[in-house]
Parts: structure tokens; sequence; C-alpha cells
């Protein structure tokens, strides 16, 4: 076979079943082999929609996703969904065409360094040189991608090393995964805080899904009963409805998370990298507390805040080391409860108009456990965030380290592929929409059932908000009521859509996110002065928190 069949077959060796991509000149020859391959490829139109619905279906399912793209510009955008994937852990394969390696360094046509450009983004970068490279390369890249901290690996494919002729077989799938040794003096270091201490926090971040942790992460807060507060995300660590759950931390979260971090003395961090969103001011974050610090990247180990006790390894296999007996802890749990109960949000907002907090309580009360949320970035992201109560991390799909619009739509296709018969909702805004709305063309292609909820206030909300806290209200570019009609739009692409502006029509718009077959756009038209509170401002800690003016 030539080396672009050989490499087809390596990604069925590894179990791969779906592809997401877009062709052109260099990688044409493993396109043509894809033809005779069991794996389901979709069309996205952009090659950055590649790499997000890639990330959609890793993060749904935890497994590698696969995108593709040709040379030059096919594989340049692909960059920002691999930037993307490596800030937020999540194990993806890019695989780019590239030209032959006779023209590499010459300026051919379509030709970019792809391997220097995504050294830096990259878990790990391939260029394979020879035909007979290719097995151990696929080989090493699954294996990169998906083991010890999760993160995306690019492989540049050159033309003439896929017309190349080979012998050469795919090599045996390695399932084995070495155990972790947990260092039992960091743990003794450990369980010694955790039996001393009178008011500990858990601070727990996305390591706890990408570890597949979620069970043993429940067990050990139900076996210490400390309460616990969620990164961005780690949000569905436990339950949005558990006892012990206080909310989200940081920037836009709850109150009586950062008010607990701020209060404790013991800050247990698992699988949370001290992210300046959830932080706020760092020498003022969690002033009182010692810190125990469990993360599979040592890296992450005293890199922003020097722990008491670091324990690196795979959180599903140390944290049930660290389950200890703790102090009486009634009165801090008591007190918890009560910054629970008077923080709680509000949904009293007076007005007809939909009050999308109010709006996304309620979608969340009427979804199933199972229901996948892929969020784009700006307010709406934030706001699923405070008022959708996730059950499991797998649900809430959302762009964390590089915020990046236009993720949320291509994500929820690779969601939707993973999972048919789940229901799928990507939360968008009338900007990040924008960014990549060519989707719903695959939407429509593939009869996809996702459904977009799309909250639209006209303007780039969230920098319209900074700007009218923080620059004296001086509004510079953020303006967008000249876009299009968005259920027109969606109806050019063959995806029925409607339009709701007031709340009595809320209930009926829920019940077709939930219950329509097929795809849909709902159109929902919001203030434009909305804003997102509470907000920690820039430079503040997190007890300073802003809230929403009062209202006569």
């Amino acid at each position: 076979m030539n080396g672009a069949q050989l490499l087809i077959k390596c990604l069925e060796a590894e179990g791969v079943r779906h592809i997401w991509g877009y062709p052109g000149g260099a990688i044409m020859p493993t396109y043509d082999a894809l033809l005779d391959s069991s794996i389901q490829h979709y069309l996205t139109r952009h090659e950055q929609g590649a790499g997000f619905a890639a990330q959609g279906y890793a993060r749904t399912t935890g497994e590698v996703g696969v995108c593709m793209a040709t040379s030059g510009p096919g594989a340049t955008n692909l960059l920002t969904a691999i930037a993307d994937a490596q800030m937020d852990s999540v194990p993806i394969v890019a695989i780019t065409g590239q030209v032959p390696t006779n023209l590499i360094g010459t300026d051919g046509f379509q030709e970019a360094d792809v391997l220097g450009l995504s050294l830096p983004i990259c878990k790990h970068s391939f260029l394979i040189e020879h035909v007979d490279d290719i097995p151990s390369t696929v080989r090493q890249a699954f294996a990169i991608a998906s083991q010890g901290r999760p993160g995306p690996v690019l492989i540049d494919f050159p033309k003439d090393v896929s017309l190349a002729e080979t012998e050469r077989t795919p090599l045996t799938r390695d399932l084995s995964v070495d155990g972790d040794s947990v260092e039992s003096t960091a743990l003794a270091a450990a369980r010694e805080l955790m039996a001393t201490s009178q008011q500990p926090v858990v601070y727990a971040g996305g390591g706890v899904s990408k570890s597949d942790a979620v069970d043993e992460f429940r067990a050990f807060i139900e076996q210490t009963r400390i309460p616990v507060v969620h990164t961005l995300q780690g949000i569905g660590g436990l339950p949005g409805d558990h006892e012990l759950f206080l909310g989200m931390l940081g920037m836009h979260g709850n109150e009586a998370a950062n008010h607990a971090v701020q209060h404790c003395d013991l800050l247990i961090a698992i699988g949370a990298r001290f992210d300046d969103r959830a932080t706020g001011k760092l020498a003022e974050f969690a002033p009182q507390a010692a810190v125990i610090h469990l993360d599979i990247d040592p890296a992450e180990l005293g890199k922003l805040r020097t722990p008491t006790a670091s324990i690196p390894g795979d959180i599903k296999s140390t944290l049930p080391h660290l389950s200890t007996e703790t102090n009486n802890l009634d009165a801090w749990r008591a007190q918890c409860a009560s910054w629970k109960s008077q923080f709680q949000w509000r949904y009293d907002a007076p007005s007809d108009r939909i009050f999308v907090p109010e709006f996304l309580k309620t979608l969340s009360e009427a979804a199933d456990e199972n229901t996948v949320i892929c969020c784009d970035v700006g307010q709406h992201q934030m706001w699923v965030a405070q008022h959708y109560r996730f059950q499991h991390p797998r649900q809430h799909l959302t762009s964390g380290g590089l915020g990046t619009m236009g993720f949320g739509l291509p994500a929820a296709l690779g969601a939707q592929c993973a999972y048919p018969d789940r229901t799928v909702i990507n939360v968008s805004g009338d900007g990040s929409i924008m960014m990549n709305i060519q989707e719903l063309a695959t939407v429509k292609r593939y009869q996809l059932p996702v459904k977009v909820l799309l909250f639209n206030n006209s303007v780039l909300g969230m920098v319209r908000q900074w700007q009218e806290l923080f620059f004296d209200n001086r509004e510079s570019e953020i303006d967008l009521s000249d876009n299009p009609d968005f259920a027109k739009v969606a109806e050019a692409f063959g995806v029925p859509a409607v339009t709701i502006a007031s709340k009595s029509e809320m209930p009926a718009a829920i019940d077709r996110l939930l219950y329509d077959d097929g795809p849909l756009l709902m159109h929902v038209l919001v203030d434009r002065t909305t804003n997102v509170w509470p907000l920690v401002p820039p430079g503040a800690n997190n007890s300073n928190m802003m809230q929403q003016p009062e209202t006569t």
C-alpha cells in the first residue's frame, strides 16, 4: 500500500471512527484512501470547524478526536483549535498535508512551516519524513495525546510520503498504562493537614474529568464532607444541586464560593491550575490557607502557588489514597450553607423581556441529565456556568483557557456525532455565532439534530460590559446591530428557526429545544444592557465582588 493508505489503516487500528476535515492538494492522497475506509468523515466548511468538532468529540467521550486539513492555509486554519485544545488539555490528533519533502523550505505553493508554528501550542508535533515511519508516528501520537495530561498532537504529512509505497503494517494498539506510584511522605503530610483543618475547601478543576476520576472525586467528597467549589472546566464534578457544592469560584463566580475560599484554612486543589480568572489577585487568594495540590502535570505544582503538600500523578489513582478522617466540620459546613443561602441567584428581573439567567435555569430544570451544552464565549458562557445545573463535567463543553469565540457550534457537531441520541445544544451569542456560522451547512448535510440557542443582544456583550464599568462607558467597536436576521440565515442553510422575545414564549421554546426532531436555531432577542453579575474587577481579590446596582 502507499503511505496514505497505511496512515488510514493506522487510524483504524487506533479505533478511530470519525474524522472532521477539509480536503486540498497536499492531503488529497489521504482523502482518496479514506474512500476505502470504515472511518466516517465529516466535511466541515472551515478547518477551524474541523478542529473544534474533533474537540467536541474528545471532550464528551474522553477519547482522542481527529481532524485533518491540507497544507498552508488549511493547516494554519487548524491552529486556533489546536491552541484551544492545548490550553484546556483536550486529546486531539491533527493531521495536516504538507508539500513534498523536496519542496520544504522553498516557499512552494501552499507551504507553511506548520511544524514550527505548532510547537508552542502542541503537546508534541511530528513531521513524517519516510513512509516506513508512519506506524510508529501514529502510535506515538495517540499515546502522547491521551496519556498523562491530555493534549493536542500534530502530524505533518508530506505529499510524496503519502504516495510512497511500503510493506509496513499498523502497530498493535497498546492499552496498558503504567500505574502511578504515590509518594507516601506527601500523602502523610496532606492527611495531617486535613486532620487538623477546621475550615477546608476543595477547589476542583478540569483535571477531575480529564483523569476520568469523577466517581473517585465524588466518593472523596462523600467521605470527607468538605465543601466544594469548581472552576469553569470543573463544573459538574459534583452535581449542580449537591448540598456541598457552593458554585463556580472566580471572576464571575458565586459569592458563596469566593467567600468560602477566602476564609478557608486549607485549600485542596484537585486538577486545577490556579488560573487568573479563578484566583483574582493571586497574592490575596485564599490568604490564610495551607494548600494541598493534586495534579497529573508536575509542572503545575508550585507554578503559581507554592503548595504545603504536592501530590503528582493521575487523580483517579492518587485521590483514593488521600481519603481520611476529618475534624468535626459541622460549624464550617453551616457557615458555607449560610453563604450559599444568602447569595442565591435571583431571577426576578422586572421586565417582560427574556432574562437569560432565568431561561437557562428553566432549561436546566427541564432537560434530562444527559443533555450536552456547548458554549461559545462571552456573557452567555458565564450565565451558563452560573445557572445551568450540570450533572457531569462532560455535559459542559466550553473554551476555557483560550476563550475562543466560535467554539460552540462546531464542538456541538462533534458531541452530536459521539452521541447521536442525546440532546446537544450550542448556547451562543450574536458575536460568537458569526465566527463559525458556516457550520450550519454541516448540520444540514449530515442532518445532525444540533440545537442552537442564540441569545442576541446586538452587541459584543462582555466587551461592552467592561467598557461600561472600566472605560467610562466609552463604547468602542462593539455594536452588532447590523447583524443579519439569524432565523432567516438558518433557514437559508436549511435549518428550521424561530425568533422569540418575551417571557411568555419561553416554555414553548424550551420544549422545542428539548423535543424537536432534527436541528433547530432558537433566536432569542434579549436586552442590550444586561450585565453578568457579580464581577471581581481586575487587580482585586475575590472578596471584592462588584454587585448589580440597585434599581428603583
